[in-house]
């Protein structure tokens, strides 16, 4: 027994070497990969991206969006082993950029954001749509049409702040989570409008029709009263005309300014330049929908109407300057008709005190007056 056991030969020192080496191998591979996959998380959450400060408008955009649930690498990643390492390297040369104060302001994406990353969540062939209204929106037909999501969406996680001036660098501190809210409380910001899908349309040679749409046509209980038309629309217009802007500023071959709302964030910060002083009066005149009514000479307006107009513009001027104006000699409607065409007030209200002969009560020329006025002057106005 005793000599068997002098026979078995001792392990050699090499082997005890290499199982020393793949053992450490192990525990610093896993050491290693369990540091890299807590990083990665870490870095791949929206509280990361946070930490840089010209991410700030950003981040409070975000938070107040309907994506606030949704990480931020889960739109701006691509998936895939070699992008997540090319897009790991990239935030290494940001991180290095801030540090030199390289960075630009205001951030804009790259590249816009792709169809694969909004389909990780919808499917755009199969569900169902909780749209707001009366509105059609078939996304299946978009898709077909290779129309991308982002060409709708665009501002849906944050309100489109780089295009509205809101992210230089002078911006940073004012950002918190009540700037964020109302940011993104502004529906034109963060919701498809009309005008885009007016503007796709038109291009794409789509119809137009409010029908193809809208499954009630767009069109409102008022306009189906018969006096609407002839009689009550003017007065409609007075008080509502950012609601006819709506939807007739696209009826219009020019382009209609100056009637919409004041946006959420021109109201946060007290905006004075955003105020309109247009009316109803101005937009009837502007608008080449309405004037295709409009220029159509009132049946009031008979060859005996000039002689006694002064009388009815007393009653109601405001009825008067839907069509014409006061003091310019043309309007945007194209009607050269206005007081001032007659009106060039030569006349000043004291014009009697200061006439160095005496007029007394006298209303129209006499042949006296033609001494020393022109006659054909006069008489453009006094018949």
């Amino acid at each position: 027994m005793d000599e068997e056991k002098k026979q078995l030969s001792a392990p050699p020192r090499s082997r005890y070497k290499l199982y020393k080496v793949m053992t450490l191998t192990v525990l610093f591979l896993a050491l290693f990969f369990s540091l890299g996959m807590f990083g990665l998380e870490a870095t791949s959450s929206s509280t990361f991206c946070s930490s840089c400060h010209e991410m700030k408008p950003e981040y409070y955009t975000w938070k107040a969006s309907s994506h606030s649930e949704v990480d931020c690498v889960n739109c701006h990643t691509e998936p895939g082993i070699k992008q997540t390492a090319k897009d790991k390297a990239d935030l290494i040369v940001k991180a290095v950029k801030k540090n030199y104060n390289e960075s630009a302001a205001p951030i804009r994406m790259p590249g816009e954001i792709s169809d694969s990353a909004c389909e990780k969540c919808h499917n755009v062939l199969q569900r169902e749509f909780t749209v707001s209204g009366d509105i059609i929106i078939p996304h299946d037909k978009h898709k077909e049409e290779d129309v991308k999501c982002i060409q709708c969406h665009s501002g849906v996680a944050h309100g489109e702040i780089a295009d509205r001036e809101m992210t230089f660098k002078t911006d940073y501190d004012k950002w918190d989570s009540d700037l964020g809210e109302v940011a993104m409380a502004d529906l034109k910001w963060t919701r498809p409008t009309m005008d885009s899908c007016m503007e796709c349309h038109e291009s794409r040679q789509i119809t137009t029709e409010c029908s193809a749409c809208h499954t009630t046509g767009m069109i409102p209980d008022s306009h189906a009263n018969p006096s609407f038309k002839a009689e009550t629309h003017g007065l409609q217009a007075k008080e509502e005309i950012k609601d006819c802007n709506f939807c007739h500023k696209y009826m219009s071959t020019v382009e209609i300014e100056g009637y919409d709302e004041p946006s959420v964030l021109a109201k946060y910060l007290n905006t004075e330049s955003q105020k309109s002083h247009k009316n109803a009066n101005n937009y009837a005149k502007e608008n080449t929908y309405c004037l295709d009514c409009h220029k159509t000479r009132p049946t009031s307006h008979t060859d005996s109407f000039f002689s006694g107009h002064g009388t009815e513009a007393e009653k109601n001027q405001e009825q008067c300057f839907t069509c014409h104006e006061n003091n310019r000699t043309s309007t945007a409607g194209s009607n050269a008709v206005n007081c001032s065409s007659c009106h060039q007030k030569k006349h000043l209200e004291n014009w009697r005190e200061d006439h160095p002969i005496p007029v007394g009560d006298v209303t129209k020329p006499q042949e006296s007056c033609y001494t020393c006025h022109v006659k054909k002057t006069c008489s453009n106005c006094h018949k």
